[in-house]
């Protein structure tokens, strides 16, 4: 009897800047990045490296992208309402985080 083993790989990489072992044609590439998000103003250029084997379609890896970004969403938001509660515990109850001041 045969026996099948399913194999895959998949490699996923984030860069938010231009790596020390970069290639010219690298180095070029994050310079116009950081003109364009110059010229947008207060944005922030990431290049996504993703290597999928067997290989899966665009609109997938577009799928997963957008579902992953959607989670970011919902916890930096939760992050920004926690940070907004402690802005308004500090004002109302400064007391309270006193102690915070003297270490």
């Amino acid at each position: 009897m045969k026996v099948y083993k399913p194999e895959w790989r998949c490699t996923f990489s984030v860069n938010e800047g231009v790596e020390a072992a970069a290639s010219l044609k690298e180095r070029i590439a994050w310079r116009l990045r950081e003109f364009a998000d110059r010229l947008d103003g207060g944005g922030r250029t990431i290049k996504i490296d993703c290597d999928v084997t067997p290989q899966v379609s665009r609109q997938e890896v577009d799928t997963c992208l957008g579902k992953g970004f959607e989670v970011t969403q919902s916890l930096l938001t939760q992050l920004a309402h926690q940070a907004a509660c402690e802005d308004v515990m500090r004002d109302a109850k400064a007391e309270l985080f006193e102690e915070d001041r003297t270490h």
